[in-house]
């Protein structure tokens, strides 16, 4: 077997919420759900895992929630948003077969009637659950990629979170009239709030990772070439903050009216990083290349 799929089994941890739904299960008797719902939210994550392995993702760790999971990688918002897309969808996926092969299961009588009823509403649940706009759930990373198909990076991820905190108060407030006493939504409520609010605070920091990775990392990911005009008196950090993903910038600076020679995005990049030229002027960068 290939060693970098050794390593992915090797990654995969379990988080302390689910640690916590153990002590629950096992305190309540409901044993045979757990592993039903450990299964389920198992095979989800490995469909993540499989899809970044096979695109060489650097995978730190895969966590395993009682809801799904969350995979941490070391990429920065630096590949291309097709390949993010597919590893995303990688773990939704998973429950069109679970269910299939579920009802199977159960049609040909290795599964009761009620150990199907109780695999399908998990594997609908988790699901669901997955999809929602919130990140860092499926759907909140889909909707980070949408931003990004039009924003810049530093935009997309902070639409992404304003608008995750916006429907995690949605969805609070109809399961406050839905079912309030429903432990499972209350762990996974106070999971996304503190992943939130730890992801807003370091959300400046987010934007320079991916900037550093643009600078240091990979340079294959790139689809085509985005120009942006600024003009000579605009700060370098304020340009920085413009760039996209999935593209390559070249800097077209205004002198007034007049356009000047373009600058490849290398140059702004090794200027900050390299040189640490933070606070100039973009059109002092026209002097010194």
């Amino acid at each position: 077997m290939n060693n970098k799929w050794i390593m992915l089994y090797q990654k995969i941890h379990i988080h302390p919420f689910m640690w916590l739904l153990v002590g629950l299960a096992l305190m309540t008797g409901n044993f045979w759900e757990l592993l039903i719902l450990f299964f389920i939210v198992f095979v989800h994550e490995l469909g993540h895992g499989l899809a970044a392995t096979y695109y060489n993702w650097r995978i730190k760790q895969v966590l395993l929630l009682p809801f799904g999971g969350v995979a941490e990688t070391d990429e920065h918002g630096n590949r291309p948003l097709k390949e993010e897309l597919i590893v995303t969808l990688a773990g939704p996926l998973q429950h069109i077969w679970l269910g299939a092969g579920g009802y199977l299961l159960f049609q040909l009588g290795f599964l009761s009637g009620d150990m199907w009823e109780l695999f399908s509403i998990f594997n609908l649940m988790i699901f669901l659950v997955n999809l929602l706009p919130i990140w860092p759930l499926d759907g909140g990373k889909l909707m980070g990629l949408l931003f990004s198909r039009f924003l810049a990076f530093s935009d997309a991820h902070e639409r992404t979170l304003k608008a995750s905190f916006l429907f995690l108060i949605l969805f609070v407030t109809i399961y406050l009239f839905i079912d309030p006493m429903h432990i499972n939504i209350w762990i996974i409520t106070v999971f996304l709030l503190f992943t939130l609010k730890k992801e807003w605070s370091q959300r400046h920091f987010v934007v320079m990772r991916f900037l550093m990775e643009r600078y240091y990392g990979k340079s294959n990911s790139i689809s085509h070439i985005t120009p942006i005009i600024v003009d000579e008196k605009e700060k370098i950090h304020h340009v920085l903050q413009k760039f996209k993903r999935d593209c390559k910038h070249n800097i077209i600076v205004m002198k007034g009216s007049n356009k000047q020679p373009p600058l490849d995005e290398n140059e702004l990049l090794h200027a900050y990083f390299k040189e640490k030229l933070t606070s100039i002027d973009i059109g002092d960068m026209l002097y010194s290349y």
